[in-house]
């Protein structure tokens, strides 16, 4: 049975009866879709950011090369304190090394007075060059 019999009053008997209506555009239609990637165009472009870079890399190496030069001069300024005072320097050393023979001669006449031959003060080596004793070797009381 169908809804007009039951109701008693006209009306469709079938769903195929029914009028076709159907959603469509609007008028004019829609708008368009956007569907390609849009990035926006913010910030500086790649030229300004290339030259900023270059500029902060000179200006670093300008300094870099400033803190050389500086370096350079102070480095200068010790080495040529250290050649004044060397001439001191070595005067004491040389006192000083005097001194430590002097107390080495004693104690190896000390040490080899009972053998026969020996001379004090005298190389084993036979090279008939003078050798500064090795360092520690003026040391008898570290012996």
């Amino acid at each position: 049975m169908t809804e007009a019999m039951i109701r008693t009053k006209p009306g469709m008997v079938s769903v195929k009866e029914m009028p076709l209506l159907q959603d469509g555009p609007p008028p004019g239609g829609f708008p368009p879709v956007r569907y390609a990637r849009r990035i926006p165009t913010k910030g500086p472009s790649a030229l300004a950011i290339f030259l900023t870079a270059f500029g902060a890399f000179s200006w670093g190496m300008y300094q870099v090369g400033k803190g050389n030069k500086i370096r350079r001069e102070l480095k200068e300024e010790k080495y040529a304190a250290r050649r004044a005072i060397l001439p001191m320097l070595q005067a004491e050393e040389d006192e000083r090394f005097v001194r430590e023979w002097s107390k080495y001669l004693e104690e190896e006449a000390r040490i080899m007075k009972d053998v026969p031959g020996w001379k004090v003060g005298e190389s084993v080596y036979h090279s008939g060059r003078w050798m500064p004793p090795a360092t520690g070797e003026l040391r008898p009381d570290i012996w």
